[in-house]
């Protein structure tokens, strides 16, 4: 043994680094399982997308609809309305 690890370490310090394994080890199973499944289905998560019109312009457009209509119902009528 080394002297490090003939230093006393508090109780604290031990069930971290124990914690930290097992977080290691659930991530590797957790990769393994979720890539069986994806090999199993043959395809890739998340899709991916097709080409088309730029994403950009449809939300640009979207938005501007959602706000107009937005700001139609928040609208308040004026005082002789």
């Amino acid at each position: 043994m080394n002297s490090e690890s003939d230093k006393c370490r508090s109780l604290r310090e031990i069930e971290l680094e124990v914690l930290e394994e097992g977080r290691e080890w659930t991530r590797q199973r957790l990769e393994q399982r979720l890539q069986q499944e994806a090999d199993r289905q043959g395809g890739v998560f998340p899709p991916q997308r097709k080409k088309g019109p730029s994403s950009a312009k449809a939300t640009d457009g979207a938005a501007k609809r959602r706000g107009a209509s937005k700001a139609q119902r928040l609208a308040r009528p004026g005082p002789g309305g």
